[in-house]
C-alpha cells in the first residue's frame, strides 16, 4: 500500500511551490513585515495548490519561530500540519460543500469566540467556499468583517464569482493559475529521478499535456503510469494507449503522406485510426499539435529546441525534415483546414466522415500546387485571358502595336465588337498627333520612351470627337493613377459624342451611370475624370451620361481603338431653337434610378402645317458644376393645351430631381424653373377630337412612350441640404 504521489510530494513551504510566484512572494513579504490580514481568498483551477497554500500559511502563522515566511518544520504545529501530520486543534478545515447553511455559520461563530488551545492563532480554512449559501455567508459576514484578534479566515474556491461581494471585499484575494508546461516538465523529471523511475522519450510530454497545467492531475497520471508499468520503466506505447493520444509513428505517417501528396498512404493512416478504436477528434487535435510544432520549427529554425521542450534531438531532426518538405505557407494553410475540421467535429454525428473529408481537402490543396517557400503572388506568372473570354471569330489585327517598353499594358482593343464578358482594357498611350494611327512599322520604329512625354501635349486646335477618342486611353491611364475606384467606373464608358465642351458618355448599365454621377464632398468619378481630361487635353468638359440602351448597341468594350478610317460620329445633342420645325433630340439621359423610355424620334413629330406645332425638347448636359445649373434646368416644355382645355392636376407627373440636385447643389433650381413634367406631345393621329377631353396620364405614357409604371414617388423641392 503506497501513498499517492501528490500527497507524498505536497509542498510544506512556499519555497517548494512551483508556478505560483504571484501568490507566494506577496505572502512571504507580508509575513516578513508582520502585515498579515485577518481573511484571505484563494481562487483558481483545481489542483493548483490552494488548500496546500492555506496549510502552509497556517504553519507560518503558528510556527514556534514565527510568524515567519519559512516554517521550521520541527515544532509541534509544523509537524501536525505537515504531510504526515494528523492536523491541529487550532487549525479547522471545513468542507463548505457539507457545511453551507446558516446553522453551520452559527456554530463556527460560537467556536471562534474561544481562544486557541495551544497555538498563536485559531485559523478556519473553508474549502470549496463557493458552495456556501448566501444566507450562510450573510451569517458569517459580521464575524469575517470584525473577527477577534486570534481568528484568521482562509477561503479556497474554484469559482470566486459565486462568493458574495460583501465577503470578497473583506478579504485579500490571491488568484492561482495553471502551471506552465516548462516548469511542470522540469518538476516531473526531478520527481522521476527521485523515485528512481525511467521513462522513455516523449512520455513526460504526454503526461504534462494530459495534466493540463494542474500539478495534482499531472502527478496522478504519472502515478498511474508508474503503477501500471513493468518494473521501473514507463514505456511510450503504454503511455499512448492509456492516455488516449495518437502514436508519434502514426502522426509521422500522416504528415509524410500529406507532404508527398500520397492519397493511398493518407487514407490508410485514417483507417488505422478508426480500426484501433481511437477518437477521430483526438486524432485531429494531435495532428494540429504536430502541425503547430512544424510551424514553430519552420519559423525558428535551429532555435526550435528552446521552444519545443521535452522533444528529443532525433524527433526534432525528423520534424525539421518534414517542415522543409511543406514550407511555411503550405503548413499554415494545412493547419487552417485542420482547425476548421476540428470545429466542424464538435457535435458531429459522423466524425470519421469529417476526418476523411479533411484529408481529401489537404490532398487537393497539395495537388493545386501551393508554393512551399515563396508567396503565391511572386511565384505565379501573370494570368493570361481564358479561352472563354476570346471572341468567337478572329478579330482583325489592330492598327498599331503597343510600345515594347510597356510589356505589362494590355493590347489595344480591336475596332470590331467585343463580347460583353470581356473586361475593358486600357490601351497603350497614343501618339502625338490626334489623328488616325500610324502603320505598325512606323509605330514600332518610334522610340517607346518618348511616347508618354509626347502624348501629354494638348492639341493646338479645338478638341474634336476624334481627338477625345484618341486621347481616351491616356485619360484613363491618368485617371487610374489618381483614383482606382473612379477608373473602374470610367473604363466601362464609351465616348459617344462631343459637342463643344459637352461630352456624351455611354455606360453598360444604369447602375454605372448612377455611380458615375455620385458625388461625396465635391469629389467623385465625374470630377476625377474631368481633371484627367484637363490634364491631357486642356479642356474642361461637361457630361451627358447615358445608358447603352438609349444610344443603341455597344460598339465595343471600354474605349474603342481608333481605326484608319474613322466612323461617322453619332449625332451630337442639338440645342433648342425657335424654328418652326426643329427636329427632336435623341433620348434624354437618365438621371435617376427610374426606368426612362426613349422619347419618340423625328418621324413621330406632327407635320409642319399643324396649327399648333409643339416646342421641341432641348437636350441638356447633366453636370455637377455650379456654372452648369442653367444648362441643366433648360428642359423642354410640353405642347400648349388647346383652347378651352384644362389639364387635370392628378394626371401631371411630378418632376424628377436629378441626382446632382439630390447632392445639394445650391443653384439647381434658382434661375430657371423646372416644369412639372417632361413629356412629349401626342402625335396628331393620337389626339382626341375637338370638344373631347384630353388626358396626359399613365395610359398616354404607356401608349406614346411604350413605358411601364415602376413606382410613384412624391416630389420634394431640392434644398441645400437634401
Amino acid at each position: 500500500m503506497t501513498t499517492a504521489l501528490y500527497r507524498r510530494y505536497r509542498p510544506e513551504a512556499f519555497g517548494e511551490m512551483i508556478g505560483q510566484s504571484q501568490v507566494t512572494e506577496p505572502l512571504m513579504t507580508a509575513l516578513r513585515n508582520d502585515r498579515v490580514g485577518h481573511a484571505y481568498l484563494f481562487s483558481g483551477p483545481r489542483g493548483c495548490g490552494k488548500t496546500t497554500s492555506a496549510r502552509i500559511l497556517a504553519r507560518c502563522l503558528n510556527c514556534a519561530q514565527g510568524p515567519t515566511d519559512t516554517p521550521c518544520g520541527v515544532c509541534d504545529s509544523c509537524v501536525e500540519l505537515g504531510r504526515d501530520g494528523g492536523g491541529s486543534l487550532d487549525v479547522v478545515e471545513i468542507d463548505a460543500a457539507s457545511h453551507n447553511g446558516v446553522d453551520d455559520a452559527r456554530d463556527l461563530r460560537e467556536r471562534a469566540v474561544f481562544a486557541p488551545a495551544r497555538d498563536r492563532f485559531k485559523i478556519f480554512i473553508l474549502d470549496e467556499a463557493h458552495m456556501v449559501t448566501p444566507q450562510g455567508f450573510n451569517a458569517l459576514l459580521k464575524l469575517v468583517e470584525e473577527p477577534p484578534d486570534h481568528v484568521k479566515f482562509i477561503f479556497a474556491t474554484t469559482e470566486p464569482e459565486k462568493v458574495i461581494g460583501t465577503i470578497r471585499s473583506r478579504t485579500h484575494h490571491y488568484p492561482f493559475r495553471l502551471v506552465p508546461p516548462a516548469a511542470m516538465l522540469e518538476y516531473v523529471q526531478t520527481l522521476c529521478e527521485t523515485e528512481g523511475v525511467t521513462v522513455e522519450p516523449g512520455v513526460l510530454s504526454l503526461v504534462v499535456r494530459a495534466g493540463g497545467g494542474s500539478p495534482r492531475d499531472t502527478l496522478s497520471l504519472l502515478d498511474q503510469l508508474i503503477a501500471g508499468s513493468e518494473g521501473t520503466l514507463v514505456a511510450y506505447a503504454r503511455a499512448v494507449s492509456l492516455l488516449g493520444y495518437t502514436h508519434a509513428e502514426l502522426l509521422d505517417e500522416v504528415v509524410d503522406a500529406f507532404g508527398a501528396a500520397d492519397p493511398a498512404a493518407a487514407f490508410a493512416a485514417v483507417d488505422r485510426v478508426v480500426q484501433t478504436g481511437q477518437d477521430p477528434r483526438r486524432f485531429v487535435d494531435d495532428l494540429l499539435e504536430r502541425l503547430r510544432d512544424l510551424i514553430v520549427i519552420a519559423a525558428t529554425g535551429t532555435g526550435a529546441a528552446a521552444v519545443l521542450r521535452g522533444v528529443s534531438a532525433e524527433d526534432l531532426a525528423r520534424m525539421t525534415r518534414q517542415a522543409e518538405v511543406f514550407g511555411s505557407l503550405r503548413l499554415s494553410r494545412t493547419a487552417d483546414l485542420v482547425v476548421a475540421t476540428l470545429d466542424e467535429m464538435t457535435g458531429a454525428t459522423s466524425p470519421r466522415l469529417q476526418l476523411e473529408l479533411m484529408v481529401a481537402r489537404v490532398l487537393a490543396q497539395a495537388a493545386a500546387g501551393v508554393p512551399a517557400v515563396a508567396s503565391s503572388a511572386a511565384a505565379t506568372p501573370a494570368a493570361a485571358p481564358s479561352p472563354a473570354s476570346a471572341p468567337a471569330h478572329p478579330a482583325p489585327a489592330p492598327a498599331a502595336a503597343p510600345p515594347a517598353s510597356a510589356p505589362t499594358a494590355p493590347a489595344s482593343a480591336p475596332p470590331g465588337p467585343a463580347p460583353e464578358t470581356q473586361a475593358p482594357a486600357v490601351p497603350a498611350a497614343p501618339a502625338t498627333e490626334f489623328s488616325a494611327p500610324a502603320p505598325a512599322s512606323a509605330a514600332s520604329a518610334a522610340p517607346a520612351s518618348a511616347a508618354p512625354a509626347e502624348a501629354t501635349t494638348a492639341p493646338t486646335g479645338p478638341v474634336t470627337l476624334q481627338h477625345m477618342r484618341d486621347a481616351w486611353p491616356e485619360v484613363l491611364a491618368r485617371l487610374e493613377s489618381a483614383s482606382r475606384s473612379s477608373w473602374l467606373i470610367a473604363s466601362g464608358a464609351r465616348v459617344t459624342a462631343l459637342d463643344g465642351d459637352v461630352l456624351t458618355l455611354s455606360f453598360q448599365s444604369q447602375s454605372d451611370v448612377a455611380k458615375f454621377k455620385k458625388l461625396s464632398a465635391g469629389s467623385g468619378p465625374s470630377e476625377d475624370l474631368r481633371q484627367a481630361i484637363v490634364a491631357v487635353l486642356g479642356i474642361r468638359v461637361k457630361y451627358l451620361a447615358k445608358h447603352d440602351s438609349d444610344v443603341g448597341p455597344a460598339s465595343g468594350s471600354g474605349s474603342p481603338a481608333p481605326s484608319p478610317s474613322p466612323a461617322p460620329a453619332p449625332e451630337a445633342p442639338r440645342s433648342t431653337t425657335t424654328g418652326s420645325a426643329t427636329p427632336r433630340a435623341a433620348a434624354a439621359a437618365p438621371v435617376t434610378e427610374w426606368v426612362v423610355a426613349a422619347i419618340p424620334s423625328d418621324d413621330e413629330a406632327p407635320p409642319a402645317d399643324d396649327p399648333e406645332p409643339p416646342v421641341s425638347i432641348a437636350q441638356f448636359a447633366v453636370d455637377d458644376e455650379p456654372e452648369d445649373a442653367a444648362a441643366r434646368a433648360l428642359v423642354a416644355t410640353i405642347a400648349p393645351p388647346r383652347e378651352g382645355e384644362v389639364l387635370p392636376a392628378r394626371d401631371i407627373a411630378p418632376s424628377i430631381p436629378s441626382e446632382d440636385e439630390d447632392e445639394g447643389d445650391t443653384d439647381a433650381a434658382t434661375d430657371v424653373p423646372v416644369p412639372p413634367m417632361i413629356a412629349p406631345p401626342m402625335p396628331t393621329s393620337a389626339r382626341p377630337a375637338a370638344g373631347s377631353s384630353q388626358r396626359y396620364g399613365e395610359a398616354v405614357v404607356r401608349q406614346v412612350l411604350g413605358a411601364r409604371f415602376v413606382r410613384e414617388e412624391p416630389y420634394e423641392p431640392p434644398t441645400r441640404f437634401s
